[in-house]
């Protein structure tokens, strides 16, 4: 027997409460378990987008179950993600879904908890929980149903073969990103915030922000703004808030705003909006203010060079990542002049691939390399990463693996030793 039930009425309802108020009861003389067991989504942010991995079916409170008799065909998963806002006649969005997820294996965790394991991989349809609108050229949190199908009795320790009569869907699980909180700005920009797990008792850590690319901002007029797309879309900001790089930089806060809408848009008037967000954090004697970075993708590598043109003395280093600097349709004046670029003082590495199809590398990141002086830059020819090719317009994979180096030193410790 199955069941499905849509995430944001789950959460919505108070569904998700009840549920965890719900006793698991005994199981009737034909092994049927009478209340509903929750279930988890459990998502990992890979390098190409947000998917759904496994699910956690909420069973330690049934009994001891034995291990042995779980196996991938015992439950049968199927997934369904649809647009959160209508699509209009002619438009498209991409990743939309309704099929079986394949269980490639079927465990207990530490709870006692069933963990099905889900086939994912990076470019393999049917496991996002990201959905890209062509005409509005936006990343959105699809809705997802998954419902759950038991194909045979699960063996107990102790007791009769259990059924269970109803699955109820819980709540989407991402470490990561759970692990940045929300907040909005006094002007009403919404931003996520890492803080590292041990801030000190005396002085000030690092601050690192994260400007996402044009597919992460809201998507209007629909008035869709969420807040969440920055970090699922790709591992930009994750990588900074990784124990590898909270080491490197000794912890460090990691700040991700968004856009209202995308930065190129009006980059002189989200300057300062962003710059609230990072004067907010250090007056608040979080934020050392000699170290604070900026670091942003395609659309955002255009605002992490804006934000240092319109502030000389706020970063000590910057990091643009196939960052826009003439107009991508070839019309108008560029977005960063001539003179802008030669004026730049901040410690700038910029990053691109010679594929890059989206923002040309010698109009943009090359260009700029040659005028800021003093400007680092890696030019990779493809992205590939874990035997993957991406697009070539996804150099940021690169910047969030530390993988840019320049005589042993890569762009993270590069970054950490720059003080302003």
């Amino acid at each position: 027997m199955s069941t499905s039930v849509n995430r944001r009425t789950v959460l919505a309802g108070g569904a998700g409460a009840a549920i965890g108020l719900a006793l698991p009861g005994s199981a009737d003389a034909g092994g049927h378990h009478p209340t509903p067991v929750s279930f988890t989504l459990n998502a990992t942010t890979l390098d190409g987008g947000e998917q759904v991995t496994s699910v956690t079916l909420d069973t330690g409170r049934l009994g001891p179950i034995d291990p042995a008799g779980l196996t991938p065909g015992t439950f049968s998963v199927h997934a369904r993600a649809t647009s959160p806002i209508p699509i209009a006649p002619g438009d498209q969005i991409f990743s939309e879904y309704d099929l079986d997820r394949a269980v490639t294996a079927a465990r207990l965790d530490r709870h006692g908890n069933i963990v099905l394991e889900l086939s994912h991989a990076e470019g393999q349809p049917g496991g996002g929980t990201l959905g890209y609108i062509l005409s509005r050229g936006r990343n959105v949190r699809l809705d997802l149903v998954y419902t759950i199908t038991q194909n045979a009795p699960i063996a107990r320790r102790h007791g009769s073969p259990l059924t269970i009569a109803r699955f109820v869907q819980g709540r989407l699980a991402n470490p990561e990103v759970d692990a940045f909180s929300h907040h909005v700005s006094g002007s009403g920009l919404k931003y996520r915030l890492y803080s590292p797990d041990h801030p000190p008792r005396h002085g000030r850590r690092p601050l690192i922000v994260w400007l996402h690319g044009a597919g992460e901002g809201a998507s209007l007029p629909d008035d869709y703004y969420d807040n969440e797309t920055t970090l699922r879309a790709n591992r930009g900001a994750l990588g900074f808030a990784t124990p590898e790089a909270q080491r490197i930089f000794s912890g460090a806060y990691v700040v991700a705003p968004q856009s209202t809408s995308y930065w190129m848009e009006d980059g002189p008037r989200f300057a300062p909006l962003i710059r609230e967000i990072v004067q907010d954090l250090v007056r608040r004697g979080r934020v050392d203010p000699a170290r604070i970075y900026v670091v942003g993708c395609s659309n955002g590598g255009y605002m992490s060079l804006e934000m240092t043109v319109a502030y000389p003395d706020l970063f000590a280093a910057s990091v643009p990542i196939c960052g826009v600097v003439q107009p991508l349709d070839g019309e108008g004046p560029p977005l960063i002049t001539d003179a802008e670029l030669t004026g730049i003082h901040t410690p700038t590495w910029l990053v691109t691939s010679r594929d890059d199809d989206t923002v040309p590398p010698e109009t943009n990141t090359i260009h700029a390399h040659d005028l800021i002086p003093g400007a680092l830059l890696t030019l990779y020819d493809h992205v590939v990463w874990n035997g993957y090719q991406f697009p070539g317009h996804w150099s940021w994979i690169y910047v969030a693996r530390n993988d840019p180096s320049r005589n042993g030193t890569h762009v993270w410790q590069w970054m950490a030793r720059r003080r302003r």
